[in-house]
């Protein structure tokens, strides 16, 4: 798939497995990808750098993915993010849409969902940030 943009990604996922092979993946896409196994390393990390997406499981050792997206808003405004769960009710969906994801993906995820949020972010990156302009960080939009 021909990227038009390169995205710079934190992943958030504390399975090591799951977290390397979503790693390589971005990174086989021609994205930067940065990884965090906690909240806290999470946090950390958007702190300290500037991404254009955020991917994040919901259950992690110390907190959720909810709770993370309500204090990266706080933090460093404005944040887009997607979750991505085994849990797919619709209480959980619900609550992903309400905290400000851009999508919620189901684990395991299909490669084919995870093509289609990154070609729209892709777009939506493109289109805020033309070449020789300042990078900013962009606004999630609820699904």
């Amino acid at each position: 798939m021909k990227r038009r943009k390169t995205l710079k990604i934190l992943v958030v996922e504390n399975h090591e497995d799951t977290l390397q092979a979503m790693k390589m993946y971005l990174e086989l896409e021609g994205h930067i990808a940065d990884t965090a196994a906690t909240m806290k390393e999470a946090l950390a990390a958007a702190t300290e750098n500037t991404f254009d997406l955020v991917i994040t499981d919901i259950g992690l050792p110390d907190g959720d993915g909810w709770e993370l997206m309500r204090q990266l808003r706080e933090r460093v405004p404005p944040v887009r993010a997607v979750a991505m769960s085994g849990y797919g009710w619709k209480e959980d969906l619900e609550k992903s849409r309400a905290a400000g994801f851009l999508a919620h993906l189901l684990k395991p995820l299909k490669i084919s969902d995870l093509e289609a949020v990154l070609r729209k972010i892709e777009q939506q990156a493109s289109a805020e940030a033309p070449a020789g302009r300042s990078k900013r960080r962009l606004v999630a939009q609820p699904a």
